[in-house]
C-alpha cells in the first residue's frame, strides 16, 4: 500500500470511528460523542528491557503457577527518570514435597531491576544492586521506610518476603531479617503506608490462601485435570509490620484490629470518609473485599458490608483482583476500581460522601464493557490530560483450561483502555494502538510517566512471557502538572498526602501512594491532566502530618517539586 492510499484508508477510518461515535449507546465499546483514543506504544524491543517471567508450570496444576507476578515504576537512583523492577518465579518440581520453598537455581529466575539512561533506553543492573532475589515471587512495594531520600524494596515471595534497603549508591542491602519482615505463607500484594501518622512508613502485606503442595485433584467437564478454585482452601490474615523508627518492624494486626481473614490480592489507601485519616481497601478472590476504616487512635475496623463495597449490588462476591482508589468523577471523593475475572463486571463504587458508596458498574456502562473481561492490574490513568481519570487494565484469566470450558473466554487477553466521559465509560481499545490488539497473559501493572513528558505510560508483566513497556504517545493539545511531594514532619514520600488542583474547569483531587493495581507499585508523583488550561488557579495539599499547604497560579506543564513546611 502507498503512503497515499495508507494516508486516504486512516482518514475513512477516522470518519468510521466519528460516525460510530455519534450513533453509539451509552455503555457500548463506541459509546461517546467525544470518542478520543489513546495511542500506546510497546517500546520493549528497542528499550533494553529483556525479561522473561518463569512460572514453572507443571502437569500437577500447583495453584501457585497462575498468579504471575508484578512490577514497580521507581526511581531508585534519583536522577529524575523512572526506573523498572520485574519480579519472577522460580523452578518447581514435578511433583513437589509437601512443605517445599522454591527457590532460585539460575539467573534466568532472577527479579529484574533495570535502570533508565539518559537516551531512554534500560540497563540491566540486577546483578550490581543485589535484588536478584532467593524465592517464588509475586508482589512489589516501593516506599522510603527510614527517611533517607532513597526508594527502598519490599518484595513478596512464597515462603518468606524480602526488604532491600536503598544504599543511596545503586546497591541494595537485604535487611529481611534485621528489620523483622520475613513473615510467611503465601504473600501477595502489599502496601507502604503510615498507619498511625508518627512520620515512618509502615507496611501491610496481603496473604491469599493457606497453601502447600499436596497432589489435589480438580476437573472441570469430570474430565480435564485443571487449577482448583480459592474455594477449595482457607483464608488467611494479612501481616501488618509497625516501622519502630530505628530499622526495625513489630508485627501488629491483631492489635490494631487489621486482621481479618481473607485472600488478598489487591490493596489500595485513601480516606475515604474525610476525616483525616487513611483508610486501607482490600481486594479479595471470591469472598467479600475488606475496607478498613482508620479510627483514628491507631486501630482499624472493617467496614466493608456496611459501607457497601464488600459485594456488589445483588450480594454477589466475586474474584477480586487489582485495585485503585481514586475520584474519578471529580466531586472530591476517592472512588473504587476492582477488576475481576469474567461474568462478574468490574465492579465500580462511587463514593457518596456520607461514608457510603453505591455500586456503579452497571449505570456508568463499565458493566457492559467488562462482562466477558477477566482483569488483573487495574489502574485509573489521565491518559489524554482532558481532567477524567480514565482505567487502563492488564487483562487475561487465570485458567489456561478456559477456552475449553466456555469458547467466548479467553486465557490470553488484550489490555483495555475505558474512556472516562461525562455521559460515562466507552471502551476505546481497538482505535488505540496496536498494543491493544496484542492478546497476553496480563498480570501486573505499573503507571508512572516514563520519558517525563507529561503523558503516563505504563508497564505490564505477563504470566510465563515477557513484560511490555507501553509509552503514551496519545496526540494532544492538552496540559498537564506533575507533582512530586517531600515530606519532613510527614513521612520524605508523603504517602497518604491529599492534592487538590483547582482550576477554571473544576477541581480534581489524588492521594499520593505506590500501592494499588495488582501486585504492583507505582510512581509516587501525581499526575493532572489539566485540559485547555495553561494554569493551575490552586493547588491544596493536605500532608498527612495535617498541615495545609496552598499553591497559587502554579503554570502547567512541568514537573513540580514540593516540600513540606517544616
Amino acid at each position: 500500500m502507498s503512503f497515499r492510499h495508507a494516508a486516504t484508508a486512516a482518514a475513512l477510518f477516522a470518519l468510521c470511528l466519528w460516525f460510530l461515535a455519534a450513533r453509539a449507546k451509552p455503555g457500548s465499546p463506541d459509546q461517546r460523542t467525544d470518542v478520543v483514543p489513546g495511542n500506546f506504544v510497546d517500546v520493549t524491543a528497542s528499550s533494553g528491557v529483556q525479561f522473561h517471567h518463569y512460572a514453572s508450570q507443571t502437569a500437577k496444576k500447583y495453584m501457585l503457577e497462575i498468579m504471575g507476578s508484578g512490577v514497580a515504576l521507581f526511581d531508585f537512583d534519583n536522577d529524575g527518570r523512572l526506573d523498572i523492577f520485574l519480579v519472577n518465579g522460580a523452578p518447581i518440581s514435578d511433583p513437589t514435597p509437601l512443605g517445599t520453598i522454591p527457590r532460585k537455581s539460575d539467573p534466568k529466575y532472577w527479579h529484574r531491576l533495570y535502570h533508565q539512561k539518559p537516551d531512554g533506553t534500560f540497563e540491566d543492573v540486577t546483578e550490581r544492586a543485589g535484588v536478584q532475589g532467593k524465592g517464588y515471587g509475586y508482589g512489589v512495594a516501593v516506599g522510603d521506610y527510614d527517611n533517607d531520600g532513597f526508594e527502598d524494596l519490599f518484595v513478596t515471595e512464597y515462603g518468606g518476603n524480602r526488604l532491600y534497603h536503598n544504599n543511596g549508591n545503586g546497591t541494595f542491602t537485604d535487611v529481611t531479617e534485621k528489620a523483622g519482615v520475613g513473615g510467611s505463607g503465601w504473600s501477595t500484594s502489599a502496601a507502604w503506608v503510615d498507619l498511625d501518622n508518627d512520620g515512618f512508613l509502615d507496611l501491610v502485606v496481603l496473604r491469599y490462601v493457606q497453601w502447600d503442595f499436596e497432589d489435589r485433584v480438580c476437573l472441570v467437564n469430570g474430565t480435564l485435570r485443571t487449577y482448583c478454585r480459592p474455594d477449595s482452601f482457607p483464608p488467611i490474615e494479612p501481616l501488618v509490620y509497625h516501622n519502630n523508627g530505628d530499622g526495625t518492624f513489630t508485627e501488629v494486626s491483631r492489635q490494631i484490629g487489621l486482621s481479618k481473614p481473607g485472600k488478598g490480592l489487591g490493596i489500595a489507601i485513601a480516606d475515604y470518609d474525610r476525616d483525616g485519616h487513611v483508610d486501607v481497601y482490600v481486594a479479595n478472590d471470591s469472598m467479600p473485599g475488606f475496607l478498613y476504616h482508620n479510627k483514628g487512635n491507631g486501630t482499624f475496623e472493617e467496614v466493608a458490608l456496611l459501607a457497601g463495597v464488600g459485594v456488589t449490588d445483588s450480594g454477589r462476591t466475586y474474584a477480586g483482583m487489582g485495585v485503585d482508589f481514586a475520584d474519578y468523577n471529580n466531586d472530591g471523593l476517592p472512588d473504587l476500581a476492582v477488576a475481576d475475572l469474567a461474568f462478574d463486571k468490574y465492579a465500580l463504587y462511587e463514593n457518596e460522601g456520607n461514608g457510603f458508596f453505591k455500586y456503579a458498574t452497571d449505570a456508568t456502562g463499565l458493566g457492559n464493557i467488562t462482562m466477558q473481561h477477566s482483569g488483573m492490574g487495574l489502574h485509573f490513568i489521565d491518559y489524554d490530560n482532558d481532567g477524567r481519570k480514565d482505567l487502563l487494565v492488564s487483562q487475561g484469566h487465570v485458567m489456561d483450561t478456559v477456552e475449553q470450558v466456555s469458547h467466548n473466554l479467553h486465557y490470553r487477553e488484550p489490555i483495555l483502555l475505558v474512556r472516562n466521559t461525562p455521559q460515562g465509560f466507552v471502551d476505546v481499545s481497538a482505535a488505540s494502538g496496536e498494543v491493544f490488539r496484542q492478546a497476553w497473559a496480563g498480570r501486573g501493572l505499573a503507571i508512572g510517566d516514563i520519558n517525563n513528558d507529561g503523558g503516563v505510560d505504563a508497564v505490564v508483566s505477563t504470566s510465563e512471557g515477557p513484560a511490555h513497556v507501553l509509552l503514551n504517545q496519545t496526540p494532544t493539545s492538552n496540559h498537564w502538572l506533575i507533582l512530586e511531594l517531600t515530606g519532613h514532619r510527614s513521612n520524605r514520600d508523603a504517602i497518604g498526602a491529599e492534592v487538590k488542583v483547582v482550576t477554571a474547569r473544576g477541581m480534581q483531587m489524588a492521594t499520593v501512594t505506590t500501592a494499588g493495581s495488582y501486585l504492583s507499585s507505582s510512581d509516587k508523583r501525581v499526575h493532572f491532566g489539566l485540559g485547555p488550561e495553561t494554569s493551575a488557579q490552586k493547588v491544596e495539599i493536605r500532608w498527612p502530618s495535617g498541615i495545609l499547604q496552598t499553591l497559587r497560579d502554579v503554570k502547567a506543564d512541568q514537573i513540580l517539586e514540593v516540600d513540606e513546611p517544616r
